[in-house]
């Protein structure tokens, strides 16, 4: 997400939300083989003609005033994509809202289960039976975008991934997110998760607004974990003026 540094920072939040610029080359590069995948999963399961034709690989993206949430510019803002390591954006709303509501606190530690511990790399090398601290975990999605964290919070939150996926896709409908689907934590190829940009730039705009002390986290660009130094993926931190994160 970028913001502008010129005036006070909330009232020309009509920076431009940079997040959705930086979302779409995610979603680019993770989509060719999984859209050829999606189609051929809409043709074998007779998904209606509309999301056929709305399914396509080619670049997307959505710039809004963060103020208002007006378009300033779009391409294809609401062709399907799958939405890759953005998913974690969702994963961390919820994890978000148990730390605000107190239901959960950042010392919390969360139990490690085997399905956890088995997800693709990336991750942070979670063993079962072991424990994480949310902040750890919240630290380890938005700087390695470690899927067993992912899974962990899912778990620790939801009772299952299944079930955290279902919360995942009520909370998008109740934002006003209406063509994502979820079906993960992390974001691991899924032919039914899918999203928009327009959904993306909702849920930029969402978390920054109504979780102000956490945000913060998204501009981390490196944290010790058990010994070892994990460094963020997103190069943009630091060097180009006004970027503060929101995802690698």
């Amino acid at each position: 997400m970028l913001r502008t540094t010129f005036a006070s920072s909330r009232a020309l939040r009509v920076g431009v939300l940079g997040l959705v610029t930086v979302t779409t080359a995610i979603l680019i590069t993770s989509d060719s083989a999984e859209a050829r995948r999606h189609r051929r999963h809409t043709a074998r399961h007779h998904h209606s003609e509309s999301a056929r034709e709305s399914y396509s690989p080619q670049f997307a993206s959505i710039i809004v005033d963060g103020n208002t949430g007006s378009v300033l510019s779009s391409n294809s803002p609401d062709g399907l994509r799958h939405p890759a390591s953005l998913t974690k954006i969702m994963t961390l709303y919820l994890l978000f809202e148990r730390l605000d509501s107190g239901k959960m606190k950042l010392d919390t530690e969360m139990p490690v289960s085997e399905h956890a511990s088995e997800q693709d790399p990336t991750k942070l090398g979670l063993r079962p039976g072991q424990t994480i601290k949310v902040e750890d975990a919240i630290k380890g999605l938005v700087t390695r975008s470690a899927n067993d964290a992912a899974v962990v919070i899912a778990e620790a939150i939801g009772g299952s991934e299944e079930d955290f996926a279902r919360m995942m896709t009520r909370k998008a409908r109740a934002l006003g997110m209406s063509r994502t689907t979820y079906r993960n934590a992390s974001g691991l190829p899924n032919d039914e998760q899918i999203t928009t940009a327009r959904d993306q730039s909702t849920l930029g705009r969402a978390i920054q607004d109504r979780f102000p002390r956490y945000y913060r986290y998204f501009s981390t660009t490196a944290f010790n974990f058990r010994g070892h130094t994990i460094t963020c993926h997103n190069r943009l931190l630091g060097s180009v003026e006004g970027v503060d994160g929101m995802k690698t």
